[in-house]
């Protein structure tokens, strides 16, 4: 695997940071983007572990961090679930112009239905993949539940989500509230690949269900038994990304 650090600005004229991993093997099946989950950052364990399984078959895997996370630039306070899947077609944009027209999106949790929502954006990828991903964005609104009064009634609160404390704002509650992933899913017209765990106390089962319930075919489900909703554990995350390079290479080769 070859390693490229990535650096760009978005819409918004915020640098966002990203690396680029390159597989060994020539030529490349296609670049994959990855859309890591909500809070979290390219560098988390399961994204790196998935990115590698995916290298190795032949597949390139660009892992960015949204605006106001990881490295990149932005104040998180200020994102929401419009602006991640903005950043995901901004960085789909880069690497057509500095390599090649990406060929399918990756989205863990969050991540997944962002990805879903830009696929919809993209006419010419090949393939989308959600990682425990819920049916509705609206869905992340549960992690914020001890702080939703405060932050209609003073339009912020500082929320405590995996240890870290971030500033969230009323108008992110009022952006994944008016989003409706049903029309998107029957729209975008993309092999789907549905990941999700039985044991997921995150994003429970049933969204994998709705999604796929909505999607058109051809769609796929795999079920990550035993597995958290982050993939902690390294086998279920090399797992998935294996699955992911099996599954994925029916597309890309096609013409």
């Amino acid at each position: 695997m070859k390693l490229e650090k990535i650096s760009f600005k978005n819409r918004q004229g915020h640098t966002l940071s990203a690396k680029l991993e390159l597989p060994l093997t020539s030529p490349k099946l296609g670049y994959a983007l990855f859309a890591h989950c909500f809070t979290c950052n390219k560098n988390l364990t399961a994204v790196r572990n998935i990115s590698k399984a995916l290298t190795k078959s032949g597949i390139a895997v660009v892992r960015f961090d949204f605006t106001g996370l990881g490295d990149s630039e932005g104040e998180f306070e200020n994102t929401n679930f419009s602006s991640n899947v903005e950043d995901l077609e901004d960085m789909a944009a880069h690497i057509r112009e500095h390599y090649e027209y990406p060929s399918m999106l990756i989205g863990h949790s969050l991540g997944g239905a962002a990805a879903i929502f830009a696929a919809a954006r993209l006419p010419q990828l090949k393939a989308v993949i959600t990682i425990g991903a819920p049916s509705q964005p609206e869905h992340v609104s549960h992690l914020l539940r001890d702080n939703i009064d405060q932050i209609l009634m003073d339009g912020e609160a500082l929320v405590s989500i995996g240890g870290r404390d971030f500033k969230v704002k009323k108008q992110f509650l009022e952006d994944i509230k008016n989003k409706n992933m049903v029309p998107i899913l029957q729209s975008i017209k993309k092999p789907l690949l549905v990941m999700h765990s039985p044991q997921d106390m995150t994003v429970s089962i049933e969204n994998a269900a709705k999604i796929y319930q909505s999607a058109k075919h051809p769609k796929s489900f795999v079920s990550l038994d035993g597995a958290d909703h982050l993939l902690s554990n390294k086998e279920d995350s090399l797992y998935a990304g294996k699955i992911i390079a099996a599954w994925s290479h029916r597309y890309l080769s096609q013409n």
